[in-house]
């Protein structure tokens, strides 16, 4: 799923080259990343992704490996449920017995290996019976900004499988991010893991989960895949009439908190969502005042700030800070953006701001 704006991450991200498609550090973009860590498993002609016509010609060029009609334009975005739905109609047009992985496209995963061994399994188990997995990270700490999975008991593989080398367990609730108190105490009791938005289900699966709990998108669904198996072109006539009708939900209010089919299976490695400018800080190695630089920078009596300048080598000048602390600084070619760490997440609200006003409304 690689449609999202990421107005968070204003002014690097924008429209046309939002999160997902940005080279924060490195030289691959976050969804490069993404299929790097998939290509193991999943050849070239089986990865989709799922974009918006805004996006989808950065994506073709970024993943040339990619047959064309594999990157797939929603007509306007509603949510992640009807992402989903688009996926599995296409899947199911190309094999109905197939199973499929739901990945976002903009997380940072650096133990690639251990990802792709809870992938695997993921698969192997999706494959063999009526259940939706989950793949739940363990958390490293009491996080706010994230949903958690409550576990119920450990399952054994299925009959005359040998075990698997990750652990699932029986997915019990779906819970909102919580405040501070409920979040300590989530990650102290062990039950629970962070919701990290990543599925595996069978096509059967997944369409009858969406018949039982979502009878609209099923019928959109149905429709799709008919379309699907003619041509690329048919399929994008229908969602150009469906699409703009369709409610705004999402796949885990949607199906993951009605399904009692779920399991979690236990995401046992590194794993970060990049919400927002102060997540670089993880990545990012601080100097001896807590300061995360990537810039020309130097500073007098300033701490725990996240200084990033985009602009390319020749063009970067000095970021010189006295006395400011936990702050973002990020300096781009035609915009500067300076917020406190705390207020960071409001970096979306100024993007809205931006895009109505007629003055910077080229800046979004």
């Amino acid at each position: 799923m690689a449609g999202g704006r990421g107005e968070r991450f204003w002014p690097l991200s924008r429209e046309q080259t939002p999160k997902q498609l940005i080279k924060l550090w490195g030289d691959r973009s976050f969804l490069q990343q993404a299929f790097d860590r998939v290509a193991p498993l999943v050849p070239p002609r089986n990865v989709l992704v799922i974009t918006n016509e805004a996006q989808a010609p950065m994506v073709r060029k970024q993943l040339p490996k990619l047959p064309r009609e594999n990157v797939i334009a929603e007509p306007v975005g509603r949510d992640t449920c009807a992402a989903v739905t688009l996926g599995a109609a296409i899947v199911g047009a190309r094999s109905t017995t197939a199973v499929m992985a739901v990945l976002p496209a903009d997380h940072v995963i650096p133990e690639e290996k251990k990802f792709q061994q809870v992938l695997a399994d993921a698969f192997d188990l999706a494959g063999r019976g009526q259940v939706i997995v989950t793949i739940g990270i363990k958390p490293t700490e009491p996080a706010t900004g994230y949903g958690y999975i409550k576990l119920g008991h450990e399952l054994p593989p299925p009959a005359g499988v040998k075990r698997y080398k990750t652990p699932f367990f029986k997915a019990e609730q779906f819970k909102e991010k919580p405040d501070l108190a409920t979040a300590i105490e989530y990650v102290n009791s062990g039950h629970y893991r962070w919701n990290a938005g990543m599925f595996v289900w069978s096509f059967v699966t997944i369409t009858n989960g969406l018949e039982m709990h979502q009878p609209e998108l099923n019928a959109a669904c149905h429709r799709w895949f008919d379309a699907a198996a003619k041509s690329p072109t048919a399929l994008a006539r229908v969602l150009a009439k469906d699409y703009p009708e369709l409610k705004r939900v999402s796949v885990d209010y949607a199906l993951m908190e009605k399904a009692h089919n779920v399991v979690c299976a236990d995401g046992a490695f590194a794993w970060d969502d990049l919400g927002a400018w102060p997540a670089l800080a993880r990545h990012v190695k601080p100097d001896a005042e807590g300061n995360a630089a990537l810039a020309d920078f130097i500073h007098v009596d300033a701490a725990r700030n996240v200084i990033y300048d985009a602009r390319s080598k020749a063009r970067r000048t000095l970021i010189a800070v006295v006395g400011l602390r936990d702050a973002v600084i990020v300096q781009t070619d035609d915009a500067t953006l300076v917020a406190h760490k705390g207020q960071a997440q409001k970096v979306k609200e100024l993007v809205r701001k931006l895009a109505e006003s007629k003055e910077y409304r080229h800046l979004v």
